[in-house]
């Protein structure tokens, strides 16, 4: 196949730009042979060039989703909406090649980064939805387990703690001795929680990284102050934290016209359905207390990324992290934090030099709104452009394509997958309950 070769050049101008970290003064930016040649105030275009007139909107960096797990379609679905690097946190390593040849080779696809399989305990979480894949029981494997990882390809370490939660779990020495390893061997560390008692676990054990912000109980603040010293990012997976706490959020992302063109009805139909089966009928915590925490975590100067946890009910890769930025800015932080979350924030904590920022000598990734993000973060939903590494996105080429239908597929089987493990470990834990 020939392969895609990008020569001529591009300079956007009479723009805003957000170089993922603040405004800046220009109003141009060029690029060409797929990185950023030049920001300026003026207009950088020269003879040749491909011109394209902002019109006053605002140019971002290419954005970022720091939590999603994959299925086939997921890369060129998150690229519609602006999403050009995705970070997988959990998939068996047939689905990562696949996936970072398809990121390696086609242009029309987000780029990606991959845990890989997961540290967890067997029949912990979330063994019901993928096993069979490996496990672990001591301290003494984790040098193993993670040199296994790193030979099938893995960017950074998963780790779950089940403590506070309904499965079987590590203990806290091999959680220790799992962050040890990993670091040794120069990974990021993120480790999945589900209760508070489960962050505190994972913050004595060191890791770099939370995933999702718990509402069981409200955060302590000494807690807070620790992760804020330690340099611990969180990626509170509001956009899933909200649809599992019964609030419709995947309602409120089909519902916006500025989403619904680029998602498609077969989406939008799963998105407005309601609660997973699964989840109905039981007790749960506020969703409110969830938004509570990342205000106290934000307050506190803890980082933040922006992460989806897309495929869970409710959430759609891509679309649903523009619903993220929209749950972070209701908890307290400024649009530019938010965009900051979904840029620079994830390219600097899971090392990823050449991103997340528009800049010179930067890979040109960058979407181009109408409207200014800064005063309204839902801006970001009014995409005009997309370019990945250079190359414009055809943003109507998924929906209603083969890659959908496969994704739909793919997508159905996980939810039920997923579903019928929870309601498996609730029958479990009820029973214990009873006797």
């Amino acid at each position: 196949m020939e392969e895609n070769v990008v020569t001529a050049a591009t300079t956007i101008v009479n723009a805003k730009v957000f170089d993922g970290t603040k405004s800046q003064d220009w109003t141009s930016v060029r690029f060409a042979d797929g990185l950023i040649t030049e920001c300026s105030a003026a207009s950088a275009a020269r003879e040749g060039d491909e011109v394209i007139d902002a019109g006053g909107g605002t140019v971002l960096p290419g954005l970022i989703d720091a939590h999603v797990h994959l299925v086939p379609g997921a890369l060129a679905q998150s690229l519609t909406f602006g999403v050009t690097t995705v970070l997988d946190m959990f998939s068996k390593p047939d689905l990562v090649a696949e996936a970072k040849e398809q990121a390696g080779s086609r242009p029309d696809v987000a780029d990606v980064r991959s845990s890989g399989v997961g540290a967890t305990a067997p029949g912990g979480h979330p063994s019901l939805m993928y096993a069979p894949f490996p496990t672990l029981t001591a301290p003494d494997q984790a040098e193993r387990f993670v040199a296994e990882r790193i030979a099938e390809g893995s960017d950074h370490l998963k780790i779950f703690s089940g403590a506070g939660g309904l499965w079987p779990s590590l203990d806290s020495a091999t959680i220790e001795a799992l962050v040890a390893a990993a670091h040794a061997r120069g990974l990021v560390v993120v480790a999945h929680v589900s209760s508070t008692a489960g962050l505190e676990e994972v913050v004595a054990a060191g890791a770099d990284v939370v995933a999702h912000v718990p509402a069981d109980a409200e955060l302590d603040k000494a807690l807070v102050e620790r992760m804020a010293e330690a340099a611990i990012a969180v990626g509170p997976t509001l956009a899933t934290v909200e649809n599992t706490l019964g609030e419709p959020g995947g309602a409120a992302v089909a519902g916006d016209p500025r989403l619904a063109e680029t998602l498609g009805d077969a989406w939008a139909r799963r998105l407005t359905s309601g609660a997973a089966p699964g989840w109905r009928g039981r007790e749960m915590p506020p969703y409110s207390r969830a938004e509570d925490n990342v205000r106290r975590l934000a307050d506190a100067g803890v980082t933040l990324l922006a992460g989806t946890d897309a495929p869970n009910p409710g959430t759609v890769f891509g679309a649903s992290l523009h619903r993220e930025l929209e749950l972070l800015v209701r908890c307290g932080i400024s649009p530019a934090q938010a965009l900051a979350a979904a840029t620079a924030e994830p390219a600097r904590v899971f090392g990823l030099a050449d991103r997340g920022r528009v800049a010179a000598g930067q890979r040109a990734d960058l979407v181009l709104v109408s409207g200014d993000p800064l005063t309204d973060i839902t801006a970001t939903r009014a995409i005009e452009r997309i370019w990945r590494a250079g190359t414009a996105c055809d943003r109507r080429a998924f929906v209603a394509s083969a890659a959908e239908a496969e994704q739909l597929d793919a997508f159905d089987a996980q939810v039920a997958k997923a579903v019928a493990a929870v309601r498996e470990r609730w029958s479990d834990a009820d029973r214990t309950k009873a006797l």
